[in-house]
């Protein structure tokens, strides 16, 4: 298996410098079976993961390669002539590692894998001097906007066309690699083309190293997104802001034109899709240079893109984390709580994230809890009941026992205590059902107005509920049609009723 970066040069020489399959694997010393392989591939996803039940595991040398990699990494800083050879790591493992039992060819097979990665060089092109059809630029601005009546700080990536002048920008919650690529994807899908060349600036997003000579590293899941869309990714130099010029022009522009004042909607993927046809409608203007409108010039750039692919990406990240003793595990430094769930108390759960959610999964990826992602460099937690409340409905013994009794909202706590032990497993049960119905306010709510009326039973919970949020109509009286006769209220004779008790021998009643 090739690496992100021999892959890339596979491809580079193949696309933009047009040399033949055989040139390739000549240059590279690669099979052209290999070569073919590569210059074919159409899908960059990482592979599905394997279920905890197929995992097999790690290679033999897997304990002794960070060793190796720290060696290898060393030997950037010595002369030539003085680096490790395949045979010197292998010798070096014997003699200075205890317990390695390794064979040299499995040492040699890793070793010319690792060494052609280290040592591989940059394959970045330079910024050129003047902006040719097809060619874009990104970066991200920063606006406040009201969702559904919360005030947020965001971040919107704006995709600019120098030739033409024509942008177009994604509001979202954040700058990562997530709102990244679901902003880019999002633009390409809309105007149904991938642009071939993009610039970015030295974003951490993206760049892992700035390399001596103007190349960069950057993240596999960039790489492996970029090879998908087969974009060209060119980076400006440092201190060089005016090499992205126009992108930078447009963020303002957009900002002042689009996102003023402050805009308030109910959906941010709403709004995103109004914000793009809201770019289309700006492009009919005359260009501030040419005798022509910009969507005019913009079927230029059009003509220099080139079609989506075929197989959808997968814009989601996946990592994995491990729970504390309550179920719950922490992200961004550990500012940012979030719940699993008690079963999966201090163990490794998966991870799938996007721009706007957390999705908490178990070993075999199957879906325990999802959340919506916290933003922010202050400490902030994100609690979901349900999880919880469905294990201790099954044991409501252990509720004041488990911790996280010590987490519940004070008038919830304040309710299960006036319960009886024998309903309080009923009214967990309960309040598990409202909680996935309309979710853990909505069952707080009926709490508090149960503590209100004085009730504690499960029963009382459920017909509260119904009359909050089970909006049943209250129905009009039924009206009587005309054919129905009126009957006269009929008076009762006590006389006749007292006669006929006497005699069925019935007296004194």
């Amino acid at each position: 298996m090739l690496t992100m970066d021999q892959i890339y040069d596979i491809r580079f020489r193949f696309f933009e410098k047009g040399e033949s399959i055989s040139q390739i694997a000549n240059a590279l010393h690669i099979d052209w079976k290999t070569v073919q392989k590569y210059v074919d591939m159409n899908d960059f996803n990482l592979p599905a993961p394997k279920l905890a039940s197929e995992k097999q595991l790690c290679p033999k040398l897997e304990p002794y390669k960070p060793t190796i990699d720290s060696w290898l990494e060393e030997d950037k800083q010595a002369p030539r002539k003085q680096r490790h050879t395949a045979k010197r790591v292998y010798n070096r493992l014997v003699k200075e590692v205890k317990g390695f039992d390794c064979s040299y060819r499995t040492v040699a097979s890793y070793y010319a894998v690792k060494h052609k990665e280290i040592f591989s060089g940059s394959k970045e092109g330079f910024l050129p001097l003047e902006h040719n059809p097809g060619e874009s630029q990104a970066d991200f601005g920063t606006a406040v906007f009201y969702e559904n009546g919360m005030k947020l700080t965001g971040k919107y990536l704006e995709l600019s066309f120098p030739h033409s002048n024509k942008g177009y920008l994604q509001l979202n919650y954040g700058e990562n690699m997530e709102c990244l690529l679901e902003g880019l994807d999002a633009i390409f899908r809309y105007i149904g083309c991938v642009p071939d060349e993009i610039w970015f600036d030295n974003t951490k997003v993206i760049v892992t190293k700035v390399i001596r000579g103007g190349g960069r590293e950057t993240t596999e899941r960039f790489n492996r997104f970029r090879e998908h869309y087969r974009f060209k990714a060119v980076f400006a130099n440092l201190d060089a802001g005016h090499e992205k010029g126009n992108v930078e022009n447009k963020v303002g522009y957009h900002r002042r034109n689009f996102l003023v004042p402050v805009p308030r909607f109910i959906s941010l993927p709403d709004f995103n899709r109004q914000l793009l046809e809201k770019c289309e409608e700006d492009a009919d203007r005359e260009h501030y240079r040419h005798n022509e409108t910009i969507e005019e010039l913009f079927a230029k750039d059009l003509k220099h893109c080139h079609p989506l692919p075929k197989i959808p990406f997968d814009l989601s990240g996946m990592t994995t984390a491990t729970t504390n003793k309550w179920g719950k595990f922490y992200l961004n430094k550990g500012l940012h709580e979030y719940s699993a769930s008690p079963k999966y108390s201090n163990t490794v759960v998966n991870l799938k994230i996007t721009s706007s959610l957390i999705i908490v999964m178990d070993e075999d990826y199957r879906e325990i809890v999802r959340h919506r992602r916290l933003y922010g460099d202050t400490k902030q937690q994100s609690m979901e009941w349900l999880p919880y409340l469905k294990q201790l409905a099954f044991r409501p013994r252990a509720l004041k026992y488990s911790g996280i009794y010590d987490l519940m909202p004070r008038s919830l706590k304040k309710y299960i205590d006036s319960c009886t032990n024998t309903e309080t497993g009923k009214v967990l049960k309960v309040l598990a059902e409202l909680t996935d119905r309309t979710g853990f306010d909505s069952a707080l709510n009926t709490v508090n107005q149960a503590l209100c009326y004085g009730t504690a039973d499960a029963e009382s919970l459920k017909n509260l509920y119904r009359r909050l949020y089970a909006d049943v109509p209250e129905l009009p009286p039924m009206p009587l049609g005309t054919d129905i006769p009126k009957v006269k209220q009929m008076s009762a004779s006590l006389v006749e009723y007292d006669a006929f008790l006497k005699r069925g021998g019935i007296t004194n009643v």
